[in-house]
């Protein structure tokens, strides 16, 4: 199934990058950071006095870490997984649950590409998102992200609501994770009931709240409609996956803050 399947079991159309295509993104990239470096050295040759060789080879060290590492972690983390050649290209890197990018994730697709795409001129990155089956590269296994396409993307659909009399069971009740066919079924299912013959709908109805059941501990209330039922499940997963990434990204926030405050050359104690 292509696609990011939601906590909400809407599956938005991005399908995972080709490998031809995240290799034009990334050759569109390095064009924009070779007349960027180009430009620099120019300015840096018209108005500066030339270097020592000391200071000459201090300056190569800063600026390969800048190109390398601090310019692609920042890029990435403010455009939220766009750059300007994935932009171009119509694609976007998220974490492997759809989330956005967040600085953690970049920095670690950043320093691996030291070696995967700098070292090796590409050609480990190249030969892992042939291979992998959702064409990741080594910095994104690890990352836990993926590259995916972006334009076309389907309309948003109209969001389940939790029915009020489920939502105290809801939010005390152990949702295991659906599996991804399941709840998109049963969002399909909910967003076309009133299209569907009555018989159907019932025995589609039961017959999706019986596989639901087996996830969900303990059951609802005796006598609760099987729509009803599906729809309080898809809402609290939707509120619970929303909940968890807003923590996951204040606590990279947090981390990247204390980072900041650190100063140079303490280490990290968290190392």
């Amino acid at each position: 199934m292509d696609g990011i399947i939601t906590g909400e079991g809407v599956l938005l159309d991005s399908r995972p990058t080709s490998a031809a295509t995240r290799l034009l993104a990334a050759l569109l990239d390095l064009l924009v950071l070779g007349v960027g470096v180009l430009v620099l050295s120019i300015a840096v040759g018209v108005f500066g006095s030339a270097p020592s060789e000391e200071v000459t080879r201090i300056l190569s060290v800063v600026l390969l870490a800048t190109v390398m590492v601090v310019l692609p972690t920042t890029v990435e983390t403010l455009t939220r997984g766009r750059s300007l050649g994935k932009k171009a290209m119509g694609i976007r890197v998220v974490r492997d649950d759809g989330g956005p990018l967040v600085f953690r994730q970049a920095l670690v697709r950043a320093l691996v590409g030291v070696v995967e795409l700098w070292l090796t001129l590409g050609t480990v990155a190249l030969i892992s998102s042939i291979v992998h089956p959702q064409g990741k590269r080594v910095g994104d296994i690890l990352a836990g992200t993926y590259a995916v396409r972006v334009r076309g993307a389907a309309k948003v659909r109209t969001p389940v609501t939790m029915p009020p009399q489920l939502a105290g069971w809801a939010h005390g009740a152990d949702l295991a994770r659906l599996p991804d066919g399941l709840a998109l079924a049963v969002r399909q299912f909910l967003g076309r009931t009133t299209s569907l013959h009555p018989a159907s709908r019932v025995q589609l109805g039961s017959q999706l709240t019986a596989e639901v059941q087996r996830y969900v501990n303990p059951l609802p209330p005796l006598g609760t409609h099987p729509e009803a039922f599906l729809a309080a499940v898809l809402a609290e997963r939707r509120d619970r996956e929303l909940g968890a990434r807003l923590r996951a990204d204040q606590r990279d926030a947090a981390e990247s803050a204390q980072l900041h405050r650190l100063p140079h050359g303490v280490p990290d104690p968290a190392q």
